[in-house]
Order: C-alpha cells, then sequence, then structure tokens
C-alpha cells in the first residue's frame, strides 16, 4: 500500500537536480525544454503518457513546433517535489533521447 509522498528537502532537491543535467527548478516543479521536431515530439508524448500511467506519475507537457517542455510536481504532496517527480523526469529524458535519435522520415 502506497501512503502519501513525502516532499524532499531544500538539499535533497539541489542534489537530485544536479544529476538532471537541462532540468531547471520553478517554485515547487522541476521543468526542461527540449528541442525536438514536431512529429517526434508527438510520438515521444505517447511514450511519456504510457510510461506515466505505469507508474502514476504525470507531467504537464507542452508540445511546439520544435520543441516539448515538460513540467513536473507531486499534486498529492500538496504540488511540492517529491522522489517520483525525479524519476519521471529521467525517464522522460530517456523517452525523448530516444525518439530523437529515431528517423521519423
Amino acid at each position: 500500500m502506497m501512503g502519501v509522498p513525502v516532499p524532499l528537502s531544500e538539499e535533497e532537491i539541489a542534489a537530485r537536480l544536479g544529476g538532471l543535467p537541462g532540468w531547471e527548478r520553478e517554485g515547487d516543479a522541476i521543468s526542461r525544454t527540449y528541442p525536438i521536431r514536431y512529429h517526434a515530439a508527438v510520438a515521444a508524448i505517447v511514450t511519456i503518457a504510457d510510461r506515466s500511467r505505469r507508474v502514476q506519475h504525470h507531467a504537464d507537457l507542452d508540445l511546439r513546433m520544435e520543441s516539448l517542455r515538460a513540467s513536473i510536481t507531486t499534486h498529492d504532496a500538496g504540488y511540492r517535489l517529491t522522489v517520483a517527480d525525479f524519476d519521471l523526469a529521467a525517464r522522460i529524458d530517456a523517452i525523448v533521447a530516444a525518439h530523437q535519435a529515431l528517423p521519423l522520415d
């Protein structure tokens, strides 16, 4: 049984953020903007959605013509940062990297 997610301390947030190049803190969320072609980003979003459903944690995604922005916080922890946010960020990094490498034309 899963309990209420525990918010991280400022020190824990800084340490985990240091291990995720490209991610930035924005208040009680972390975000990253990936330069990625539109159709590759759409394919990445489908995979991100599938993985998010499996881990029961979701990012806010903003699709643009030449970029994809992800923003993550833990709603169940009062919109604070938890371990789950950094785990999802690492998963998104891997998914986007894989889709950027795929030729879609």
